[in-house]
């Protein structure tokens, strides 16, 4: 079934860890396992303690799917800064602009929760100038997470 797939049906969540429900938390772990886990062949923990402390942006489908998933993760967590991390669109929505609607949505999510910060991401080195079109810089060498070639890059609040 081939249909249309209209980034005005979706719905955007912005919550913390205890405010999902449990379905949503099982959608959204479904979906970060579909996309880490099966499409990218990369066996690893990814249930690994940040969600709870983490804020949840997720674009939900007219159906309950997930079609694009982000958690904001404080400073001090996953490194210095404030951070975006388990950064995903799903297969189904791949193509229709979803993955540079959540980066934009989750930019200013993370602002609203932390006006001013700083944000450092862990990027995979392919998507590097994906990320620089948000205004994220690379600074760091390429390295490997999980045998993925990543790259740090820091988007610097304007004073």
């Amino acid at each position: 079934m081939n249909t249309i797939k209209n980034l005005n049906d979706l719905q955007w969540q912005c919550v913390s860890f205890a405010e999902l429900s449990n379905l949503q938390l099982h959608a959204i772990y479904q979906a970060r396992a579909a996309v880490f886990i099966i499409e990218q062949n990369c066996v690893y923990q990814d249930v690994d303690g940040k969600d709870p402390l983490s804020h949840h942006l997720t674009a939900w489908t007219p159906t309950g799917e997930v079609a694009a998933y982000l958690r904001i993760v404080p400073a001090g967590i996953s490194f210095t800064e404030t951070s975006l991390g388990r950064v995903i669109s799903t297969k189904d929505w791949r193509g229709t602009g979803v993955g540079k609607a959540l980066i934009a949505n989750g930019i200013k999510a993370l602002h609203t929760l932390y006006p001013a910060a700083d944000i450092r991401i862990g990027a995979q080195a392919y998507l590097e100038k994906f990320y620089g079109s948000f205004g994220f810089e690379t600074v760091s060498d390429i390295y490997l997470e999980d045998d993925i070639p990543h790259i740090e890059m820091l988007w610097t609040a304007k004073a």
